[in-house]
């Protein structure tokens, strides 16, 4: 059911003035920034492009906008007044999908909802509106993926360490969670493909960045800075994997479904196996019986 948004909103101006093509830096501050920019000079866009990846046209060089934290403030404070929260973040979260379209999508879907006298969150007959929900459960499934599949390493100077490749940027919506999970330790997460990371210091979270060293990749570990006993963790882990495994009951579309091929990268459980399992020898026989090293018999009962 479609609920009416409050009478007293002011009506969106119309875009009136000739289309423009925008440049921004990338992030969704500057997106916000060009979305106050259209309707403040009232000119819509033929294109609204990171500045890193614009392509000029043949007779027009994109406008470039300079991100204004308090015109994007005033952009994503405005929005509640045409739309609930939830619809709100499913905005962000179309940003961080990094779909070739989303800048668009986003300027249309915020164009209809300054327009419409009624929430458009559940107006599935539009197009843009099920495109923006398909897009936000996407990245809803990516993060809760990352959640459950990464795997850290320990370096020998205690920083837990694991290096990912999301379809999308997941990583802002990761954070709280790990931050939250692994209070007690520091910690370092890297997306690969992106080139930045969330770095925990016990204190608090930042994003961080990295150069990326020519003919090597920037989180490549070399084996000398990892703690002695991390060969030991993963060994111990795998074979925990494989004890606890039941053939019989092996179901590998069913387990592709609810761990896809993509993520078994990022899982101890699914390496090659280094060294086979074998049983610690810790056991003595005494009189034809086994007990574990330092376990004391009982005396014989009277």
């Amino acid at each position: 059911m479609l609920s009416t948004i409050s009478a007293s909103r002011r009506p969106a101006p119309n875009l009136t003035a000739a289309p423009r093509d925008y440049t921004y830096d990338g992030t969704f501050e500057g997106l916000l920034t060009v979305l106050f920019s259209i309707y403040e000079s009232k000119s819509p866009p033929n294109s609204i492009q990171p500045e890193a990846t614009a392509q000029s046209g043949l007779f027009a060089q994109p406008a470039y906008l300079e991100t204004n934290d308090a015109q994007a403030t005033r952009v994503w404070e405005g929005l509640l007044k045409t739309m609930d929260a939830e619809a709100r973040t499913r905005l962000y979260h179309v940003f961080l999908s990094e779909d070739a379209d989303r800048e668009q999508l986003i300027f249309r879907y915020v164009d209809l909802a300054l327009r419409s006298a009624v929430d458009v969150s559940e107006n599935y007959a539009n197009a843009d509106v099920r495109r923006v929900q398909r897009l936000a459960q996407m990245m809803f499934r990516e993060k809760h993926r990352m959640e459950a599949f990464v795997r850290f390493e320990k370096t020998s100077d205690e920083l837990f360490h694991a290096t990912i490749e999301p379809d999308m940027d997941v990583l802002p919506l990761i954070a709280a969670h790990f931050t939250k999970r692994y209070a007690d330790q520091r910690w370092l997460i890297y997306d690969r493909r992106r080139h930045y990371g969330l770095y925990y210091d016990l204190s608090r979270t930042d994003i961080v960045q990295f150069e990326n060293p020519t003919g090597r990749k920037a989180t490549d570990i070399s084996a000398t800075v990892l703690d002695e006993r991390e060969p030991l963790f993963k060994h111990l882990w795998q074979a925990y994997f494989d004890h606890v495994n039941i053939p019989e009951r092996k179901n590998m579309k069913l387990h592709r479904r609810h761990m896809p091929l993509r993520y078994w990268k990022y899982l101890s459980e699914k390496q090659p196996r280094e060294v086979r399992f074998e049983p610690i020898k810790n056991k003595q026989s005494i009189a034809g019986k086994e007990v574990s090293a330092g376990q004391k018999l009982l005396p014989p009962a009277e």
